[in-house]
C-alpha cells in the first residue's frame, strides 16, 4: 500500500524505478533508436549493482548506444585518448554498422560529398556581354546587339553592360568610342533604363583610378563619354552634381566630372563639338568598308595575287557584308572584260575556302541582276556578260543553280503598269535629289503635281526615306521636314502608312546597303508621329499589316519606345539637327519673342507672319503651349485671339493645338508653383477651345 504521506498510488520502490527510467530517457534522447525495455533494465541493474557503488546517475553519464542498439561504456567526458578529440555518441571503438541488424539503415553507411557547380548569374552575364560587345565592335550592327542584350533577360544587371562597353571602348580607337556612344543612345529607354545607365557611369567614375593604370588619358576620355551621354540625353545633367557629393574628394573621378563640365559642356556650341569629337555618326563606316572593298579589288586586278586579296577580305571583318564584295567584283568584271578571269578565280577561291558563304554569294549576284538596267547604260552588253559569268559560276559549282530560277524575268514585269512604275521611280529619284540640293519644297510639290500619279505616293515616300537613309543627317532632316509639309498638301495619311509598310517589308534588303537601316527607320517613324504626319495608333496599324516574322515589327516596336520615352518630342526633333537647321532652343526663343511683342500691343498679322516664317509646322504646338502659359502669367487673354487667328488660317492644325494643350496639362503642377490659379485658368481656356473646335474630340 502507498504511504499516506505520499500523494498518488505508487510505492517508494516504484517511484525510484520511474525516476531512473526518466533519467535514462533524457540521456538517450539523442539516439536514433528508442531504448528497449531490456536495455533499460540491463542498464539499471549495472548502474545499481556495479561500478564500485556508483550512483545510477553517475553510471549513466558514460554509457552510449550504438547504431545497432547495443549499450557500451565510453571514457569519462567522452575523450578519445591523449591528444585526440572525443568521439560522437555512437562512434566508440565497439560501434560498427551491421547489415544483418534488424535496425540497419543503408542511409547510415559512410558517404562522400561530391562537388556541384554553383550557379552565378552575374558571372554568366559578364561572359555573355563580353561576347556581345566584341561582336558589335566588329560588325557595327546595333540591332543585333540590342536583340542579344534583350534576350539575356537580365535587366537588373544592365549597369554592368554600360560599364563594360565604355571601359572597353576607352582602350580602343575613336571609331569604337563613337560606336559605344551610339549603342548606348539606341539602348536608352528601349532596353536599358535611365537608372541603370546612371549606375553604370557611376561605377566607371569609381573605377577611374584603376582604368588610368592601363589608359593614360582615362580621365579625359571618360569625361568625354560623360559629356556625350549628357548631350545625347541619356544622362541628366543633375547626375554630375549628385556624383560629386558621393565620390571621394581625393580620387580622379572628381577630375573627370570637372573636365566634363568645364572643357566640354560649358563650351560654346558644345553639343555639335561633343558629337563630332570622335568623328560623328558610325554610318560613315559603311562608306569606309565600301571604299576598302573597291581598293582591294582594283589592286587585285593589277597584281593578280589571289591569296593576298582573300587575306584583305578576311581582315575587313564584315562577313555579313561580303555580298558587297561579290557585287563590286562582278561589276568590275563586266566593266573591264580583261579582268573577268581574275574575278572568277577570286570568287571561286573565296567560295571554296568558305570565306564567302553561299548565301552572301547569291545575294551579291542578285544585287547585280537587279541593277543590270542601270549598268547597261554604261556597258551595253552588260546583261550578256553577266549571264556568261552566271553560267560559268554554276558550272564550276560555286554558285547555286537555283539562282537562275529565282532571278528569271517574269513576263508580268514587262507590262504597261511596270513600265509606268519604273519611269515614275526614275523621275522621283531626280526630283528628290534636286530637293536635297535646293531645299525648295514648293518646286518639289509642283513637280509631283506635274507627274499626276497620286496612286504612287507611297512609292514616293519609300524612295524619299531610302535615299535619305544613305546620306547625312542634313538630308534625313530635310526628308522629315518634307514629309511634314506634304502631309498638309498632297499626301494623305493613308499614303504615309502604306509608304512605311513598303519600307518595313523591304527592310532586310535595305540593310544590305545600310547597316543601321532598322534604327534609321525607327527614327523616321517616331519623327513622323512627333510631326503629326502619323498618329500613334498608325503604328499599331502598320504593325498589324506586316508579316509575323518580318524584322519590320521590331522596328515598329523600337519606334513606339522612342515616342513613349521621356522628353520624346525634344529628343526626336533634334535627332537630325532640328527643323530647318536651327537648334530647338533657338526656335523656342523666337516663339517667346514674337508672343511678347504681340502681347505688348503688336499687330496680329505680323505675329502670324512671324509664326509662318518659323517654317516649322511640326513644332507649332510649342507656340500653343507658350501662348497659354504667357496668358496665365500676364493675365492677358488677348493671346487667345492670336491662337484663333492662326487656327482659322491653318497655321495651327487641330493636332498641333491638341498637342499644345496636352503639354500644358502635363506641366500644370510645375506651372502652379509660379501661377497659383493656373488650374482654374487652364479649365477656362479648355472650355473656350472646345467651344471654338480647336481640339480633337478625344482630348
Amino acid at each position: 500500500m502507498a504511504s499516506p504521506k505520499n500523494e498518488g498510488f505508487l510505492t517508494e520502490e516504484q517511484r525510484e524505478t520511474l525516476r531512473i527510467a526518466a533519467q535514462n530517457a533524457e540521456l538517450l534522447s539523442s539516439s536514433p533508436r528508442s531504448p528497449s525495455k531490456t536495455g533499460i533494465h540491463e542498464f539499471h541493474e549495472k548502474g545499481k549493482g556495479g561500478g564500485g557503488g556508483r550512483s545510477p546517475v553517475a553510471g549513466a553519464r558514460h554509457v552510449r548506444r550504438t547504431h545497432s542498439g547495443k549499450l557500451v561504456r565510453v571514457k569519462k567526458d567522452g575523450a578519445g585518448g591523449k591528444g585526440t578529440w572525443g568521439k560522437l555518441l555512437d562512434s566508440g571503438p565497439d560501434s560498427y554498422i551491421d547489415p544483418n541488424d534488424p535496425n540497419y539503415d543503408s542511409g547510415e553507411e559512410p558517404y562522400q560529398l561530391e562537388g556541384a557547380t554553383v550557379l552565378n548569374p552575374v558571372h554568366d552575364y559578364k561572359k555573355s556581354i563580353l561576347t556581345i560587345i566584341k561582336e558589335y565592335f566588329s560588325t557595327g550592327d546595333v540591332e543585333l546587339a540590342t536583340t542579344e542584350l534583350r534576350d539575356l533577360d537580365s535587366d537588373e544587371h544592365h549597369h554592368l553592360f554600360v560599364k563594360k562597353l565604355v571601359s572597353m571602348a576607352m582602350d580602343r580607337h575613336n571609331k569604337e568610342k563613337e560606336m559605344a556612344s551610339v549603342l548606348l543612345s539606341a539602348l536608352y529607354a528601349n532596353v536599358i533604363s535611365s537608372a541603370q545607365i546612371s549606375h553604370g557611369f557611376f561605377m566607371l567614375l569609381e573605377s577611374v583610378d584603376d582604368l588610368a593604370l592601363d589608359i593614360l588619358d582615362a580621365v579625359d576620355v571618360l569625361a568625354l563619354f560623360l559629356a556625350r551621354a549628357v548631350v545625347d540625353e541619356i544622362l541628366p545633367p543633375a547626375f554630375l552634381t549628385r556624383a560629386k557629393k558621393m565620390l571621394p574628394k581625393s580620387s580622379k573621378s572628381l577630375c573627370v566630372i570637372q573636365t566634363a563640365e568645364k572643357s566640354y559642356l560649358s563650351a560654346p556650341h558644345h553639343a555639335e563639338f561633343v558629337e563630332q569629337k570622335w568623328g560623328g555618326t558610325t554610318h560613315n563606316t559603311v562608306e569606309e568598308v565600301k571604299k576598302k572593298i573597291s581598293v582591294l579589288l582594283r589592286e587585285y586586278v593589277e597584281n593578280g595575287d589571289t591569296a593576298e586579296a582573300c587575306r584583305c577580305i578576311r581582315e575587313l571583318g564584315v562577313s555579313f557584308f561580303h555580298h558587297e564584295v561579290v557585287k563590286r567584283a562582278l561589276i568590275l568584271a563586266v566593266e573591264i572584260q580583261t579582268a573577268e578571269p581574275l574575278i572568277l578565280k577570286l570568287l571561286k577561291k573565296a567560295s571554296e575556302e568558305f570565306l564567302i558563304s553561299p548565301s552572301q554569294m547569291a545575294k551579291g549576284f542578285s544585287r547585280v541582276s537587279e541593277s543590270l538596267d542601270d549598268l547597261s547604260l554604261d556597258v551595253p552588253a552588260a546583261r550578256v556578260l553577266f549571264e556568261n559569268i552566271v553560267n560559268k559560276a554554276i558550272s564550276d559549282r560555286w554558285l547555286d543553280p537555283s539562282f537562275c530560277k529565282s532571278s528569271g524575268t517574269d513576263d508580268e514585269k514587262r507590262d504597261e503598269g511596270y513600265d509606268k512604275s519604273r519611269k515614275y521611280k526614275e523621275a522621283i529619284a531626280d526630283i528628290i535629289r534636286e530637293y536635297f540640293l535646293s531645299d525648295d519644297i514648293p518646286e518639289l510639290i509642283r513637280s509631283l503635281e506635274d507627274l499626276a500619279a497620286p496612286e504612287y505616293n507611297p512609292i514616293f515616300i519609300k524612295k524619299l526615306i531610302t535615299l535619305a537613309m544613305d546620306r547625312k543627317k542634313r538630308e534625313k532632316e530635310k526628308a522629315s521636314v518634307l514629309l511634314s509639309a506634304l502631309s498638309m498638301e498632297i499626301i494623305s495619311r493613308d499614303d504615309v502608312v502604306n509608304g512605311f509598310i513598303m519600307l518595313l517589308e523591304s527592310a532586310e534588303d535595305t540593310a544590305l546597303d545600310i547597316l543601321d537601316a532598322s534604327n534609321e527607320l525607327a527614327l523616321f517613324l517616331a519623327r513622323a508621329v512627333i510631326d503629326d504626319v502619323l498618329a500613334p495608333l498608325n503604328l499599331e496599324e502598320i504593325n498589324s499589316k506586316l508579316p509575323k516574322n518580318c524584322r519590320g515589327r521590331e522596328t515598329v516596336s523600337m519606334a513606339r519606345s522612342l515616342v513613349s520615352a521621356r522628353h520624346a518630342g525634344e529628343r526626336l526633333l533634334r535627332c537630325w539637327g532640328g527643323g530647318t537647321g536651327w537648334a530647338v532652343e533657338d526656335a523656342k526663343d523666337k516663339i517667346i519673342k514674337l508672343l511678347e511683342e504681340y502681347e505688348s500691343g503688336g499687330d496680329i498679322g505680323e505675329a502670324c507672319q512671324c509664326i509662318r516664317d518659323l517654317a516649322m509646322p511640326f513644332f507649332i504646338h510649342e507656340v500653343v503651349k507658350k501662348a497659354l502659359v504667357m496668358a496665365m502669367e500676364k493675365k492677358n487673354d488677348r493671346l487667345l485671339d492670336l491662337l484663333q487667328k492662326c487656327f482659322s488660317e491653318g497655321l495651327i492644325t487641330i493636332y498641333q493645338m491638341t498637342k499644345g494643350f496636352s503639354r500644358v496639362k502635363e506641366g500644370l503642377d510645375d506651372i502652379a508653383l509660379d501661377i497659383p490659379n493656373a488650374q482654374i485658368k487652364f479649365q477656362f481656356y479648355l472650355e473656350h477651345a472646345r467651344q471654338l473646335g480647336w481640339l480633337l474630340p478625344t482630348f
